[in-house]
């Protein structure tokens, strides 16, 4: 991994579609967006900060989450997901991370990520 200094952030752009709902992931029969998909916007914002900072066969795995999804958001809106990176020990990566649209917050919470190397990771999967 090359230096990773506190506070790189990335922003990612989504519009929520039908199968971004509870209602379409199962975890919920309601026509807003899904925490597990909220989560998984986040994660995206987490993803991009990593893949400035590892070294060619290297990726990251999310270990840790804690999140709180305060407000239901319907289908066509844009949301804002946010990640920053606070600080890092050894191979894992701390993360805040906060989802909003418009003025309001979505979600927010703590991601952590664990830095792997790629292939011995995949090969692992066969002996699961």
């Amino acid at each position: 991994m090359t230096d990773a200094d506190p506070g790189l952030r990335a922003d990612v752009i989504y519009r929520v579609a039908a199968q971004d709902t509870a209602a379409s992931l199962g975890s919920g029969d309601v026509p807003s967006l899904a925490t597990p998909r909220a989560l998984a916007m986040l994660e995206a914002a987490t993803v991009r900060i990593v893949e400035s900072l590892v070294e060619p066969g290297q990726t990251s795995v999310g270990v840790d989450v804690h999140l709180q999804h305060r407000v239901a958001t319907p289908v066509g809106r844009d949301v804002h997901a946010r990640a920053r990176l606070v600080r890092t020990e050894g191979r894992r990566l701390y993360f805040e991370v906060e989802l909003t649209d418009t003025d309001r917050v979505v979600a927010s919470g703590q991601v952590v990520r664990f830095l792997v190397d790629r292939a011995r990771f995949i090969a692992g999967l066969d002996q699961s």
